[in-house]
């Protein structure tokens, strides 16, 4: 009976055993059905969980399997990144290597915890263009203050990038902003636009399984874009349906930004093509410098013209017989002499000096100039005399002169200073570029050209004259061999190029223009032989450029032999210089275009270029017909 018993009991605890086991099997069945059908969005737990899955594509998939609808998903979503406001990297940021700041982003993310926003486009507002008169000190720009959710801009000084411009490439920058055009074919820029911000998001997109339809599409646009600016570069060369491609690319963009995709890809791609862009306005910028530069040192093809017309004319007519020939060696009569190869800059030289003489018949001007432009001078003076004055040319290549080697003409030299040291005085100025003009090789000649004549001044021929200049023999030089206006602006010590030893470093510079030079003291002196002098041992030193060494020879040669003219006497700067007071302008004596924007060039200083061509004579026929319209 107990055996009986026993075994009861047993069989009783084994069906326990069995009927427990099967409640967990169906209890265990049916909770994750539960789940799956959602049956849990019934109970709200207090707290805010987020979960980061591995890749935001998981992220994208599973959400897509629950019941909530994707307005509710963009809804929270957009909560949660209102609370974490993304912080844009500053402008100096992004000059850094692509690299680096995509491993600086990668890795401050990461340690911030943060999640990752979609690309935010900052529309920059557009600069207002303001003058500034007779001042060095520029435009400052505008404080941008953002609340705590936008971004925080810095102080942008368009002063410190106007000078950072003007020391890098000159008086090139200036003119660019002066002539600066309208912006042409937006139309293609903005689907230049468009197709950069579409490929930055098709690769997210395309890893998408569940938006196949909207690759197709993203691709479709991408091919067609790329199809039309491959055909056309500007807006007349697009198709006229053109319109609509805007709105199907523009409308395809809109969907893309609105899923949420992986940000890293967006911000490499955006990056890229960042870098790509300022590698080819670097480009551009330098290709335009270039071309600045050409412009400036090649003659303009209507002056090639101009020249060729008159040596045609001069051995189709008759020659000449020159009247004042008695004057040009009388040394009781005042001498200008002129060394230049352009015929219209001579002229206006000419005409500004003789129009402001109080007797024009004591003038007489000879002009220095090559064997090319020899005969074309020539011919001009006889078409266009200027009143009673003696003008006399002279080709330098066939002077009968006893060294051989400076039988080629060499116009004044223009040597382009900038200073970005932090120079008290400089400061107070700020940084600037000039451009400083002194005497050539074929200077250290006139004694020699000019042997009966004891006293000249010299004129370079990008100089406009306004007042008259007969009282420059009257001066008492001190025993000086030249008068020239000196620039204190730029000292010798400032010059790195010059070797410290000779020169006085607190010295002022003195310019060419308008130079008073006393022939009798220079022969002298020998002022001529310590040049060559100066400039041999100097080119048998340390290898420097030709410029260079003949900088040093002349600074040299003329130490302690400049005798100081009155600042009123000339104004320099007008062919680089934007901010010269209008009235220091009207009270010169001679206006100097030293730089590279000369008055007879297309890019010129516009405010200056009247100065100059009041003295041109513009009734010549030749002057219509080579379409000279300086």
């Amino acid at each position: 009976m107990k055996g009986g018993g026993g075994g009861g009991g047993g069989k009783r605890r084994w069906r326990v055993l069995v009927i427990g086991v099967l409640v967990l099997i169906i209890l265990s069945t049916l909770v994750p059905l539960a789940f799956l059908l959602g049956l849990h969005n019934g109970f709200h737990s207090p707290g805010f969980v987020t979960v980061q899955p591995s890749s935001p594509f998981d992220s994208f998939s599973r959400v897509n399997a629950t019941k909530h609808s994707q307005r509710d998903l963009s809804v929270r979503v957009d909560e949660v990144l209102h609370r974490f406001n993304p912080v844009l990297p500053k402008k100096s940021d992004i000059t850094l290597d692509s690299r680096d700041m995509n491993r600086t982003s990668t890795v401050d993310s990461k340690k911030r915890g943060l999640p990752v926003s979609p690309a935010v486009v900052a529309i920059p507002t557009p600069a207002k263009k303001t003058k500034t008169k007779a001042s060095h000190k520029g435009v400052q720009g505008k404080t941008v203050n953002a609340s705590h959710k936008g971004v925080q801009g810095g102080i942008v000084n368009a002063d410190e990038t106007q000078r950072t411009c003007q020391l890098k490439y000159g008086s090139y920058c200036l003119w660019r902003e002066e002539n600066k055009e309208p912006l042409r074919d937006a139309k293609v820029k903005h689907m230049k636009d468009l197709l950069f911000v579409a490929r930055a998001y098709y690769p997210s997109i395309a890893k998408m399984p569940s938006q196949s339809k909207l690759t197709r599409d993203m691709k479709q646009n991408i091919q067609e874009f790329e199809r039309i600016l491959s055909e056309g570069s500007a807006d007349a060369d697009l198709p006229p349906q053109v319109d609509k491609k805007f709105q199907k690319m523009e409308a395809v963009i809109s969907k893309a930004k609105s899923f949420p995709v992986d940000c890293n890809n967006v911000d490499k791609k955006l990056r890229q093509i960042l870098d790509l862009t300022d590698d080819e306005a670097s480009f551009h910028m330098k290709q335009s410098v270039f071309l600045y530069q050409l412009a400036v040192q090649t003659m303009p093809k209507s002056l090639h013209c101009l020249s060729m017309r008159l040596t045609v004319e001069y051995f189709k007519s008759a020659p000449v017989e020159i009247e004042d020939s008695e004057k040009f060696s009388d040394p009781s009569l005042l001498h200008f002499v002129i060394i230049s190869d352009n015929i219209l800059a001579s002229s206006v030289v000419i005409n500004s000096t003789a129009l402001h003489a109080r007797e024009s018949k004591n003038f007489v001007f000879h002009v220095l100039t090559d064997e090319q432009n020899y005969f074309a001078m020539k011919q001009w003076f006889i078409r266009n005399p200027c009143k009673q004055a003696a003008i006399q040319v002279l080709n330098i290549e066939k002077l009968e002169l006893d060294n051989s080697d400076t039988k080629k003409l060499y116009l004044p030299a223009e040597f382009r200073v900038s200073f970005t040291s932090g120079d008290n005085n400089l400061a107070a100025q700020g940084n600037r570029t000039y451009y400083l003009s002194i005497f050539s090789q074929s200077h250290y000649l006139l004694p020699k050209i000019f042997h009966k004549l004891k006293k000249i001044v010299v004129l370079d021929h990008d100089v406009v004259v306004q007042r008259d200049l007969s009282p420059l023999w009257e001066l008492d030089m001190e025993g000086k061999v030249n008068g020239a206006v000196k620039s204190c602006s730029v000292r010798l010590g400032q010059l790195k190029s010059l070797k410290r030893g000779g020169f006085d470093t607190n010295a002022c510079l003195w310019m060419s223009g308008l130079n008073v030079i006393d022939l009798a003291r220079w022969r002298e002196l020998g002022v001529s032989e310590s040049y060559l002098k100066f400039y041999k041992q100097q080119m048998s030193g340390e290898s420097e450029s030709r410029e260079a060494i003949a900088l040093q020879a002349t600074l040299l040669t003329f130490q302690d032999k400049v005798y100081a003219l009155d600042d009123k006497w000339a104004v320099s700067g007008l062919g680089y210089d934007y901010y010269i007071n209008t009235q220091t302008i009207k009270n010169a004596a001679t206006l100097h275009y030293n730089g590279n924007m000369k008055p007879w060039l297309e890019l010129g200083i516009p405010q200056y270029k009247s100065y100059w061509r009041k003295n041109l004579n513009r009734e010549d026929r030749f002057l219509s017909d080579c379409n000279v319209n300086p």
